[in-house]
């Protein structure tokens, strides 16, 4: 039991890659700290984490307003003692021509996909102790991209360059930061891309991973045996990138 002194929180927990990261953690002994926006939708989620524990906190919050981040942190700290492990996973993603693309579009997915993590980062830095892990799941789309997803790609690339400036500063607080881009996994943000269902992007079976996936890569990281991982940026999407 890797995490059973450890207390972790993943943001956008209600679903896909997420609740898969909190199922993993959750089976290795941690207390989960559960975020999402829809309560309704933790609650949904938390019966799929009962079957791993009982040890769960469920926080409603948009991770775009920084006192609500702030409220979840301290409250995460009060209830089980500790903040050990931070998983950055909320996400959002528009699909526009970049001519189309407005002002308010670029704050949207910014405030959500780069400064939502920002905020976390922040909040952990001042809550953790020394050995603390955070995990930015950022995407294949940092590195190679494809039409009329500007705002998210520009979010996700941007996610690279503040996990290494907090892979820098957390060094003397003996936390690491490190970060994951997966390709194509198996979620509904997948599947109702219009880009796949317009042809536009060509996903094989071969080439789609499982949340579970990303889960392991993620447990690695926040593990000792990862303890020497520091700004690490590692492609999980079954050598995809490389057929792009």
């Amino acid at each position: 039991m890797r995490f059973e002194t450890k207390t972790m929180l993943v943001t956008g927990g209600a679903g896909g890659i997420g609740l898969a990261i909190a199922c993993r953690f959750a089976s290795e002994g941690a207390n989960v700290v559960l975020v999402d926006i829809n309560m309704q939708a933790l609650k949904n989620a938390s019966e799929t984490l009962k079957k791993y524990t009982d040890k769960f906190l469920l926080s409603e919050c948009d991770v775009s307003h920084e006192e609500q981040v702030k409220k979840v942190a301290n409250d995460t700290v009060k209830h089980f003692g500790t903040l050990d492990i931070v998983v950055n996973n909320a996400g959002l993603m528009i699909f526009k021509k970049l001519e189309e693309h407005e002002a308010s579009d670029w704050n949207k997915i910014l405030n959500v996909d780069l400064l939502g993590a920002f905020y976390f980062i922040k909040q952990a830095f001042l809550l953790m102790k020394k050995g603390g892990c955070i995990i930015n799941i950022s995407s294949i789309h940092a590195l190679e991209t494809t039409p009329m997803v500007t705002t998210y790609a520009a979010a996700k690339a941007a996610l690279l360059s503040v996990t290494r400036s907090a892979a820098i500063e957390g060094n003397e607080k003996g936390i690491r930061v490190n970060a994951i881009l997966p390709g194509a996994i198996d979620t509904p943000m997948l599947w109702n891309n219009p880009n796949i269902k317009a042809g536009l992007e060509q996903v094989n079976k071969d080439s789609v991973g499982k949340p579970e996936d990303i889960a392991g890569v993620a447990a690695f990281l926040a593990s000792d045996d990862a303890a020497f991982v520091q700004g690490a940026m590692i492609e999980v999407d079954g050598g995809r990138l490389n057929r792009l």
